[in-house]
């Protein structure tokens, strides 16, 4: 049986709806991608996962709330990321959809 090709994240992006059996904070990148920011925050406020925390992040730059955005880039271990939004998003989706396997 041949194996399923892997999501890329430009089937997240281009994904109608949120592809099935996806974790909290990639369904929030999908949110994301397409403008519903209170929906993507909505769906990772409450996890504390380190992933939810990277995407927490950027919601929040995307917020222009940069303080905050640092915060959730410390809950996350991560950088502070400077990169425009898009390759950011680019980014978080492209590792956590490897992570995902």
């Amino acid at each position: 049986m041949a194996s399923e090709k892997p999501m890329t994240p430009a089937d997240l992006r281009n994904a109608k709806t949120p592809p099935t059996g996806l974790s909290g904070p990639l369904v929030a990148l999908w949110h994301a991608a397409k403008g519903e920011w209170d929906k993507a925050h909505a769906v990772i406020q409450d996890d504390e996962s380190k992933a939810a925390a990277w995407v927490h992040a950027h919601l929040h730059r995307v917020e222009g709330d940069h303080s905050n955005a640092a915060y959730w880039y410390g809950r996350a271990d991560r950088p502070h990321c400077k990169d425009p939004l898009d390759s950011e998003w680019q980014e978080i989706a492209g590792t956590l959809l490897v992570m995902r396997g």
